[in-house]
């Protein structure tokens, strides 16, 4: 599967569906960001059943903004619509590799439990 345009229509829509969503926040003029365009998606096309998202900080600004991202390229992952990851820098491809694996191997019922108290925590603080 080959990488799919996000818009602020599509993100949350995106994002929240079951299963796992990596998502590139990338620019055009970002050297770094067009290093890390063909690991991104060699990876898409290496692993089918995941949704391989990028989002334009050019195009969608107001995205960006709303999700703090403050240095391209930013990777995020999601996992059944739980944010599990998010770090600035591009990763070399054994790293991707490593990412895709650990967000594979996370036990989503303790992942829920976690959100939850840290929200529990929060709302009495």
């Amino acid at each position: 599967m080959s990488t799919i345009a996000l818009n602020r229509k599509t993100f949350t829509e995106t994002v929240n569906r079951d299963g796992t969503v990596l998502v590139d926040f990338w620019a055009a003029w970002c050297g770094p960001c067009r290093a890390f365009a063909p690991v991104f998606g060699a990876a898409a096309e290496e692993h089918p059943d995941i949704v391989f998202g990028k989002v334009d900080t050019e195009a969608e600004p107001a995205l960006a903004r709303s999700l703090n991202i403050m240095s391209i390229p930013t990777l995020m992952a999601f996992r059944d619509g739980i944010l599990v990851f998010s770090q600035p820098g591009a990763l070399p491809a054994a790293s991707l590799a490593q990412l895709i694996a650990a967000v594979r191997d996370l036990d989503m019922d303790a992942v829920r439990s976690e959100v939850a108290a840290a929200e529990g925590t929060a709302r009495t603080a």
